[in-house]
């Protein structure tokens, strides 16, 4: 399937008590429970073509600058009449939810017990734990509170003197804590917010998530790369022990940093359909257009880890593994920074915090070991992503999906806890 196979769906939005379709589109609907699976074959085979969706950050203006990967759907009516709280089983978000993903990825449905997840992102949301109360309590998640324990919300150093708030990241910061609640409901949660988006407050704020005691660490966000970035591997990423995701990119074939440093684990976006086979779901590479998809390639600067074989880049090479992203078959997310509730969330800042959920499903890595090392011990237990492209390469796996390792979705993506596992 080519890359223009794989682009553009448009989705449909749940009306309270009955099915409508809005703006004559097709529904991707997310279900009640965090147990259901809601999408039947027929909605996901209808999803096709035209989907709109936004950046959520602007591109970095400066060197050592990040942006988020967050991207918006703005082309879905969602039931904002329940938008400060959880909506009916009649009016469910659009969007996949808990369900969906566990069932797409062959994950418990209560994972995550006893382990903490960081999320690390630029900026403040000032309405981060209500917002993730709402979702929660949509799909049937426990509580995740900081009066029970289980979130806990920081500055780069450790207090609570927060940034400035900015609407672009708070809805980074809502996707990334809702993937990681989807994925690992039982975790406990930190969100970091660094004082910038420049390299040094975001590494900052990946140390004070590690000192912190979280043996994993989502971060959405990517820039050029840069020579100087082995400073900041040494500095920031070089963690043993600790099971680090980044998001590969949203701007299709090319490598970006820090997904190509040599310490993470680099997370590829893919579409996620579901289909009549025997999984129930099928993937392809994520890619909308010469500009947008999931990011990939040979990094310029990062030496390869030792667990990396392919042969056609002597670096570093973007993907690992990967997980959906495409807005076009996208989850759903509540946000009301700067948003109004419920809304359809894509890029690779999705597949991060999934991955990393993930990696808590299966346990603490072990204490000297890089976790992005696992899939590649446990290729068998992935599911390979074998078609779709993010642009023009050569050699062509760098950017084209195939059997076994490719670029756009390294590995393939997870296929139950496996792949993930310390040993």
């Amino acid at each position: 399937m080519g890359k223009g196979s794989v682009s553009h769906r448009k989705t449909t939005a749940i009306g309270i008590a009955v099915v409508a379709l809005i703006g004559g589109a097709a529904a991707i609907a997310a279900p009640a429970t965090a147990s259901s699976v809601a999408t039947p074959p027929a909605a996901a085979s209808a999803a096709a073509h035209h989907a709109h969706s936004r950046h959520l950050c602007g591109a970095p203006k400066h060197a050592r600058m990040m942006s988020c990967l967050a991207e918006v759907r703005t082309d879905v009516t969602q039931p904002h009449a329940f938008a400060a709280h959880a909506v009916s089983a009649a009016a469910t978000p659009s969007g996949y939810g808990p369900g969906d993903l566990v069932s797409a990825y062959n994950l418990p449905a209560d994972g995550g017990a006893g382990q903490t997840v960081a999320i690390v992102d630029a900026q403040d949301d000032p309405n981060a734990e209500a917002d993730l109360a709402t979702y929660r309590s949509q799909y049937g998640l426990p509580a995740c509170t900081t009066d029970n324990g289980c979130f806990k919300k920081v500055d780069e150093n450790g207090g609570t003197n927060y940034p400035s708030a900015d609407s672009g990241w708070a809805g980074e910061i809502s996707l990334d804590l809702d993937m990681v609640s989807a994925i690992a409901p039982k975790a406990n949660i930190i969100l970091v917010e660094a004082d910038s988006a420049n390299m040094t407050d975001l590494g900052t704020a990946v140390n004070q998530a590690v000192s912190l005691g979280a043996k994993f660490v989502s971060n959405s966000y990517g820039g050029s790369e840069d020579p100087s970035d082995l400073n900041a591997d040494s500095s920031y990423f070089n963690h043993p022990g600790v099971a680090i995701t980044v998001s590969a990119g949203d701007s299709a074939y090319g490598a970006e940093y820090p997904a190509s440093s040599q310490y993470v684990t680099s997370v590829g976006g893919t579409s996620l359909t579901k289909d009549s086979s025997s999984r129930g779901w099928s993937e392809s590479v994520w890619s909308t257009s010469s500009t947008e998809g999931t990011g990939s390639g040979c990094s310029a600067d990062e030496p390869k880890p030792s667990w990396q074989t392919d042969t056609g880049c002597a670096n570093r090479t973007v993907s690992d593994v990967s997980a959906v992203a495409d807005p076009a078959t996208g989850v759903a997310v509540y946000d009301t920074y700067g948003a109004s509730g419920w809304q359809v969330y894509g890029g690779t800042s999705a597949a991060s915090p999934i991955i990393a959920g993930v990696y808590a499903d299966a346990g603490a890595p072990g204490a000297n070991d890089y976790p992005a090392q696992y899939p590649y011990q446990h290729t068998d237990a992935l599911n390979d992503v074998t078609s779709g492209s993010n642009g023009s390469c050569d050699p062509t796996y760098l950017c084209t999906a195939g059997p076994g390792y490719d670029g756009p979705t390294g590995l393939g993506t997870p296929n139950g806890l496996t792949a993930f596992t310390a040993g």
